[in-house]
This record gives structure tokens, sequence and C-alpha cells, in this order.
């Protein structure tokens, strides 16, 4: 889940537009609501206007700023949230913990307009496709200045360039940073092999003395700001900071990286499994598909929406709508259980410990 805007003005926004569900006082058990949960800033507030005057159904709308925040709440009483937007890794966590209703395609007319490459890709996180419909999706590159940056910037080894010592940004981040040195060493993002993590980790005390500073939401200011040259970012805040600052530009490297996709979901414990179908098929019309991507600005998977609704000029852009078929070493993150978070921690811990 990669939402770049403030989550304040998501709030502000919403409660003219749906529900805000705190303090809401709707009557869980009616028949005309849906609790709707999703990240932050990352749906047009018309759009719940849009839905609840096409089909009466009231949305009481709230958002979560992290996976992390949302599964515990959801795990807590599944019965308080309809449809949720989490991404890949979660999504399995949460199949796992049977917390997920089963979809009903013939309630999803408007599923068919979602590319089918996406589709295959979710399938390495929801088998077959029966949980989970693609929403927004994007990949983790290299941001970097041209005018700066001297060679020809293909791939994760110009992170490791001394010339830019005290100019590079890197993800503060487990899992977005261990993509970085797994990929650049051949290996799966998704690792669980001791020998593999430890040459990572090497890599990364290797590089720690050039590395200007671990940061997340920072690269975007730095690099708008010619505070840094070079930074690991998510391609739609690549986006942004290229709008905002014409020297930048973003590389998707040449080894290999994550392409994360975030989707909705049914939760198991939902009382109102035929409203949650109707939002999401809603949300795959083509005409709401477009109105979300203008508005949130990430990739969208919607083919109908790319073909019907998008100009020629959206759909040039390579950042947001790259040819993603030309790399065949791009992964979704999966869920590693806990051994997995207990083996990624320890070695974060031994990277932070080096001075």
């Amino acid at each position: 889940m990669k939402s770049v805007k403030s989550l304040l003005i998501l709030g502000l926004t919403l409660l003219g537009a749906g529900t805000l569900l705190t303090g809401c006082g709707v009557d869980p058990s009616a028949e005309d609501v849906l609790f709707v949960y999703n990240a932050g800033e990352y749906l047009d507030p018309d759009v719940i206007d849009l839905f609840e005057e096409e089909t009466g159904i009231k949305v009481v709308y709230d958002e979560f700023e992290t996976n992390e925040i949302m599964f515990p709440k959801v795990d807590a009483d599944p019965t308080q949230y309809d449809v949720i937007c989490p991404s890949d890794y979660m999504i399995e966590r949460m199949l796992q913990n049977d917390m997920l209703e089963p979809l009903n395609y013939d309630l999803l007319p408007h599923a068919i307009n979602i590319d089918e490459t996406y589709y295959e890709k979710s399938n390495a996180f929801d088998p077959g496709n029966k949980y989970a419909i693609p929403y927004f999706w994007g990949t983790v590159g290299i941001l970097y200045n041209t005018e700066a940056v001297e060679e020809e910037v293909t791939g994760w080894d110009v992170l490791w360039n001394e010339k830019y010592k005290d100019e590079i940004l890197m993800q503060d981040s487990i899992r977005d940073l261990y993509i970085v040195p797994l990929k650049k060493l051949g290996y799966s993002l998704n690792s669980m092999n001791e020998n593999e993590l430890k040459e990572a980790t090497d890599l990364l005390i290797q590089q720690k003395p050039l590395v200007q500073a671990y940061v997340v939401d920072e690269v975007r200011d730095k690099m708008i700001g010619d505070e840094a040259l070079i930074g690991v970012i998510y391609s739609g805040e690549a986006e942004i900071c290229i709008e905002a600052n014409e020297k930048l530009d973003y590389v998707i490297p040449e080894e290999g990286t994550n392409i994360w996709i975030d989707a909705w979901v049914i939760s198991q414990g939902s009382r109102h499994k035929e409203a949650a179908h109707q939002w999401i098929d809603f949300l795959c019309r083509a005409d709401i598909a477009a109105m979300n991507f203008r508005y949130v600005y990430y990739s969208t998977p919607n083919r109908a929406c790319m073909e019907e609704e998008l100009d020629e000029e959206e759909l040039e852009n390579e950042i947001l709508f790259p040819d993603i078929d030309q790399y065949e070493n791009l992964e979704t993150f999966h869920y590693l259980g806990k051994e997995g978070d207990r083996m990624y921690f320890d070695y974060w811990k031994e990277l932070k410990s080096v001075y």
C-alpha cells in the first residue's frame, strides 16, 4: 500500500462523502449499509457519493495507515468491516488465517475489466483468484537526478557507487530495503535462505557508509528538494517527484524488483456480502476506475479504463504504465510467516547496529 498524500486531508474530505466509522452511530445490522476499510487517500471521495446515489446503500468509511495496523483490528473483530483493501502479502496472511470470504463472480460482472496480466500476478498470493480483485499496482525502483548522476542508470549497482556518497536514500522498511541486495545478487525477494540473507546483509553493511539516510516518505521530499541524488522509491511517488522536479527520472532495475498489488477483499465476518460485491463491482467499472486513477495517481489494472477513459498522454506514461512483459524478474511479496519476520528482523538489527 503506497499512499502518498495526507491522511488528515482524507479524513476531512470524506466527512462530506461518506461516514467515518468512529462514532458514526450507524446500526451495523441494517441492510442498506456497507462498512469499508481502505488505506488513506486511496479513493476519490466523489466515488462514495455516486455509489450511494446509485445503490441506496450508506457507506461507512474508515481508513488505515498500514497493513500492519489493519490486520489486528480486523482479526480482533471480523464483523466490523465488510470490504477491505489490503496489499498482496497481507491478503496471503489473511487467507492463512481464514479471514476472507470467497468471491461470487456472478455478482461481479465488471471484474472482467481487470486485465488478465494482473489476475496472473495476483495468483501468486490468491491462488485461483478466488478472494481478491486487483485495485492498484506499482513497482519499487530508483529515482535519480539526471543532471548529477553521470552514468546511465539501469540497475541496483549505482547504489554502491562511491561517487554518490551521502547522496543515496534507502528505504527504512525491512522488506522494501531487502529487495535491493537480494535482487542485485539474483535471489528472490521472498528468500528464506539464511545464507542468501546473510550475503544480502553484508552488501547493505558494505553500502551503509554511502547512505545519507534510511527513510520512507522523506525520499519524495528530499529528491524534490535536491537534498539527495538517488533514492529507492515507489513508482507512484516517483511520478509525483518528477512532476515537481523535471531533473528527476525513474527506472525499474534490470535485475528485478517488487511489483506490488493492492486488492479488494470481503471479510469472512461481513454482514453485508451482497453490498460488498456491489461495491467491488462498482469500482471495476471503467469510468469509476478512471476517477480513482486520476485522484490517487497510481497504476490501474483496469483494461477497460485504459482503453475507454484514459487519454494518450496518460497511457504513454512509462512510470505508471510500464511494459511489464519485458521484465522476467518482477515479484510480488509473499507473507513469510513468523519465522520469516524473525529472520528479516534479526538481519535488519545487525545492519542497524553497524556504525
